[in-house]
């Protein structure tokens, strides 16, 4: 049990440390915590451990594929939560994936009621998706210039992967 809880916090505890020295996630540790992952479930359940490994390792792909698509979420972070699925199962980092948007929104609503610029934001996204659907040109969602543009999303999954450790869900 240990590992089903341990181990989510030590990948995502080691990733929110990259991003934030580096502001991105190393591969090799992604690959590391997939392979790890691997042989917890191999050990723990056996064969019949496989399909959940894999559906929890596809499930963040397919559900945030678009956000990247967009340029509005990291691949760093869709990794991240790939290899979090690979430990936790389907069913749990799907759980992780919606509390580390709604703990990610609550964080950037205060960022932007800090720094005042809560409207501007919004009519920045309008604009974002008014010129995609009128070219169909796909450019990067974030734009110079704007305070703590560059949000480091690890924060509330390391957040989320603790209520999930806690018990919470």
């Amino acid at each position: 049990m240990l590992l089903n809880t341990g181990l989510p916090l030590i990948i995502a505890g080691t990733a929110v440390v990259m991003d934030l020295r580096t502001a991105q996630v190393d591969n090799g540790w992604i690959l590391f915590s997939m392979i790890l992952a691997f042989v917890c479930r191999i050990c723990q359940e056996g064969a019949g451990g496989i399909p959940g490994y894999v559906m929890g390792m596809l499930l963040p792909a397919v559900m945030l594929g678009w956000l990247f698509f967009f340029r509005m979420l990291g691949p760093g972070d869709i990794k991240l939560f790939c290899a979090l699925g690979s430990v936790m199962g389907p069913a749990a980092v799907g759980k992780c994936i919606v509390s580390s948007f709604l703990l990610g929104a609550v964080i950037s609503l205060a960022i932007l009621m800090f720094y005042g610029s809560f409207l501007t934001r919004i009519q920045y996204l309008i604009r974002y998706f008014h010129y995609f659907f009128l070219t169909g040109e796909v450019r990067p969602y974030y734009r110079s210039g704007m305070a703590l543009e560059n949000f480091h999303f690890t924060v509330p999954v390391f957040m989320s992967v603790m209520l999930y450790a806690g018990g919470v869900y």
